[in-house]
């Protein structure tokens, strides 16, 4: 594990955490009993199976 050898001051600590961003999940669109959903691609086979509640 890398261990650093001087302590970072608090301007830099805040500015390397200030470019960290979420990215928004990419949707899938998907058949479920005859509806056409837009649903993230990993849980497709679930919603076909009927593990998950989807609304449409």
């Amino acid at each position: 594990m890398a261990v650093p050898k001087r302590k970072m001051s608090r301007a830099n600590t805040r500015a390397r955490r200030s470019q960290w961003k979420a990215t928004e999940t990419p949707l899938v669109a998907t058949r479920v009993d005859g509806q056409t959903v837009s649903i993230p691609r990993r849980l497709v086979k679930a919603a076909q199976r009927g593990l998950v509640s989807v609304e449409g």
